[in-house]
């Protein structure tokens, strides 16, 4: 999300959308697709004689390749005279240092400022109005790492001074902005869905046009990523803090799954918010913004999706013209951290005012790993509909809980938790989900799900397929995020058959290898104690 609005997540399905630290509870099949992505395992056939291909997987999908590296999938589809946009940068948070956390959706909301000739009414004068706000800034986070232990320093300007003086440049560059001007010629040219997400492993900006009017989406796209402008960087921080704060400081359900996060990662950066840390904010610079942006959002990186009514050969033309002279970047740096063994339980408790709730997320496999469709029908065995385990049990019969939910997350590339999430239903308690939980847990560890539940499983997913193969959006969301994650954009709709493929007994494994108490976090949200002696 952009410009600060802060909008409710859903489950990833199509464009990611962002909230919460990046996990969907995902109780309904139709998000497999893109949620639960596995690629086939090393040596084994994609498409193996006899098996017919998942859904999608012979869409005739044109690929070109520019000679900077720039990638472009596009589908033609007649039908609606609209296109869908995706372009897919496979930068995330987890790619950011301790320090500059955060950095990769701040630029989310930055590349929507404009360029040197859009969003502005003056570019010289703006542009060194920027420049000494850029120094301004710079001096005051000098003071505030030089102060000794009172506070004081022997800087000539003192601090209020230079935060009038930032302020004030800050107002004369703001008087020269356009607001919004980048939106608006698209909004004027009947665009709609204009937006961007941050994940832990990507950054994703999408957009909808009349296909009469695609050539605008690529002259525009090309000015943000060849010369953007960070106009209003510093008020946009401010955005992004009070973003944050409404995000992960007051919502109870953030908060939870943030501490357990926290504490389940000792070491691998899944283990912080994609919105950065409240102290990096606080000190990033546009300079710090501009440097990553230049490094890592290059041709080389970007896959660009476009499905709808349009011509192949006339996008591809177009491609060549506006993208082929942008530079190519450099990779996003590798993720090298390795978690320690987990040796028992890990309990936290999250106070907060506000109904009870219970989070529990045992160490599970990254979503390439050949147990992953297991894991993911487990996921739906548990919670995937009203006639699901914990659903059945605790929502249904016993009324214990108001909702129950089983996932895998966060992101797709790393060790990922297997969570179950629930609300008890007053006057019950955590613990009393928990051990329900625990005990439905224990029966398909006992015994493998029956044949009608994996039939109806397998039914989900297949309607969940077609679903997402009529609507351009979502499509041009898997294109791009299976393109630019797999090298090749079939790879997820091969996920379905292999979701498909999993047998019962496959299930009962998995629940017995990872749902373990050696690898189990659980937190709980509960209220504060009460102060003082009770009335």
């Amino acid at each position: 999300m952009r410009r600060g609005r802060a909008t409710p997540d859903r489950a990833i399905d199509g464009p990611t959308p962002r909230w919460r630290p990046r996990l969907s509870p995902a109780p309904v099949v139709g998000a497999l697709a893109a949620f639960f992505w596995w690629s086939p395992a090393a040596g084994q056939e994609a498409n193996p004689d006899g098996v017919a291909p998942a859904p999608g997987e012979s869409l005739p999908v044109v690929a070109h390749t520019l000679d900077n590296g720039m990638r472009f999938l596009v589908l033609e589809r007649r039908g609606s005279p609209t296109v869908a946009f995706m372009v897919h940068y496979p930068v995330g948070s987890i790619h950011e240092h301790l320090g500059n956390t955060g950095i990769a959706h701040v630029l989310e909301h930055m590349l929507f400022k404009g360029t040197q000739e859009i969003g502005t009414s003056d570019r010289e004068a703006e542009r060194a109005l920027l420049l000494r706000a850029d120094v301004l800034r710079d001096s005051l986070l000098a003071l505030a790492t030089s102060s000794g232990p009172s506070g004081e320093t022997e800087s000539a300007t003192p601090r209020p001074e230079l935060e009038a003086r930032l302020a004030a440049t800050l107002d004369s560059a703001s008087a020269l902005e356009i607001p919004n001007e980048f939106d608006a010629i698209l909004s004027r040219a009947g665009a709609r869905g204009l937006n961007a997400t941050t994940s832990y492993e990507a950054t994703r900006y999408f957009v909808e046009m009349p296909s009469n009017r695609a050539e605008l989406w690529f002259a525009l796209e090309s000015a943000r990523m060849k010369d953007p402008v960070f106009r209003g960087f510093y008020p946009e921080l401010d955005v992004v803090k009070e973003e944050r704060r409404m995000r992960l400081e007051t919502s109870p359900g953030a908060l939870l799954q943030t501490a357990l996060l926290a504490a389940a990662y000792a070491v691998h950066p899944y283990g912080v918010p994609v919105i950065g840390h409240a102290s990096d904010l606080d000190r990033l610079t546009r300079g710090q913004a501009e440097d990553y942006f230049r490094r890592y959002y290059g041709a080389r990186n970007a896959v660009v999706a476009i499905v709808g009514s349009v011509d192949p050969d006339q996008i591809i033309q177009w491609a060549n013209a506006y993208f082929g002279d942008l530079r190519e970047g450099e990779p996003p740096p590798l993720v090298v951290a390795e978690e320690p063994p987990q040796r028992g339980v890990r309990r936290i408790e999250v106070e907060y005012d506000a109904e009870p709730q219970l989070a529990m997320a045992w160490r599970g496999v990254s979503g390439d790993h050949p147990d992953a469709p297991a894991l993911a029908v487990l996921a739906v065995a548990l919670t995937g509909g009203r006639t699901s385990a914990l659903y059945r049990r605790l929502v249904t019969a016993d009324r214990t809980a108001l909702q129950v939910s089983a996932f895998q997350g966060p992101g797709f590339l790393g060790p990922r938790l297997f969570w179950i999430t629930g609300a008890p239903r007053a006057p019950h308690a955590s613990d009393e989900l928990e051990e329900s939980i625990r005990d439905e847990i224990r029966k398909i560890q006992e015994t493998p799900p029956s044949g009608a539940v994996m039939q109806r499983i397998r039914n989900q997913i297949r309607a969940g397929d077609y679903r997402r193969l009529g609507r351009n959006f979502q499509l041009a969301g898997q294109l791009a995020d299976s393109e630019a994650t797999f090298g090749d954009w079939r790879t997820t709709f091969r996920l379905s058959q292999a979701v498909v493929d999993v047998t019962p007994e496959d299930v009962q494994r998995v629940a017995r290898e990872y749902l373990k108490d050696s690898s189990l976090t659980v937190a709980t949200l509960v209220r504060p104690a009460s102060e003082g002696p009770t009335p």
